[in-house]
């Protein structure tokens, strides 16, 4: 099977938006393969010397998109079957940016320390994963730290997680799951970008593997099926992802939307579901240092046949 192939044309977007032209149309159930660049739009080079000579704060997250999806309307649902995420270059960057991450001051929670150091690593790809040091070679997990729906009417900064997806830099958004965003305005208008080759829960230094990749997906629609927040399927597990601010509030975002989803799906009433994730219910840590965090609600599916 031929596989369309799909490139930014034009800039690189920065926002989750309505109101950028699409690059491309798909017919639902169609798979294509989606060319995206690293978080900081392939700049960060060994030749640079600081972050701030190529990349200026917000300007992170290069999306592409959007892309269209013929026939979604309001009130369906997106989903995206993600089949592979393929490195396009030899190497991993990471490191650390002034006032970003989870142990330093940062403009959201300002403190009166000077910034971290600021050190940058390239990590190089080898048969068994990504090289670290001499002594260690992290294994190659990649998913896409971003991806979501255009909001109905904002333009909001793709560093931003929210309820149309956007940085949740959920390791669940790996190849071999789905995952379903709301449909918010005609054509749906998807985004992707900011491939990990691999991240810690909660990307505490802010920064994971980053990597430009092909990412293969195939986009499809649940025509009249509502969703309030992005939701993951995986062989073993129903999730959810909620964002916001304090860590908390996420939390309990995505746990209430999961039990709504257990109720509408799985024939529990919402006190059972309640009771029931209070003993086998599981939660990750997507991020703890954009501008709101992300939590990931679980529910093993052996229990829910």
């Amino acid at each position: 099977m031929t596989v369309r192939e799909i490139q930014q044309t034009g800039p690189y977007r920065y926002t989750y938006s309505p109101f950028h032209p699409p690059i491309a149309k798909v017919m639902p159930g169609e798979t294509v393969c989606i060319h995206t660049v690293d978080a900081f739009e392939n700049k960060m080079t060994p030749e640079v010397e600081q972050f701030e000579d190529v990349c200026t704060y917000p300007f992170l997250n290069p999306q592409t998109g959007p892309i269209l999806v013929e026939g979604a309307e309001p009130g369906d649902t997106l989903v995206v079957k993600i089949h592979a995420i393929e490195p396009t270059r030899d190497h991993a960057v990471t490191g650390t940016v002034p006032y970003f991450g989870g142990l330093t001051s940062t403009r959201l929670d300002p403190m009166l320390q000077e910034a971290l150091e600021e050190q940058w690593l390239f990590l190089p790809f080898e048969e068994e994963g990504i090289r670290f040091d001499e002594k260690r070679v992290i294994p190659y997990e990649p998913f896409m730290g971003t991806m979501g729906v255009a909001p109905e009417i904002e333009a909001v900064n793709a560093l931003t997680p929210d309820y149309y997806g956007g940085n949740m830099d959920c390791v669940d958004t790996s190849p071999g799951n789905e995952v379903w965003f709301p449909v918010l305005v005609e054509g749906a208008h998807f985004f992707t970008g900011d491939a990990h080759a691999s991240q810690g829960d909660g990307e505490l230094t802010g920064v994971a593997l980053e990597i430009p990749a092909k990412v293969t997906v195939t986009l499809d629609l649940k025509k009249g099926y509502s969703i309030g927040w992005p939701r993951i399927v995986s062989d073993d597990f129903i999730m959810v992802a909620g964002s916001a601010r304090p860590l908390d509030a996420a939390a309990r975002i995505a746990w209430v939307e999961l039990i709504d989803w257990m109720v509408a799906d799985y024939g529990f009433d919402r006190m059972r579901a309640y009771h029931f994730l209070g003993q086998v219910g599981q939660m990750r840590l997507g991020n703890m240092v954009d501008p709101k965090f992300t939590m990931v609600a679980k529910c093993p599916r052996k229990y829910l046949s």
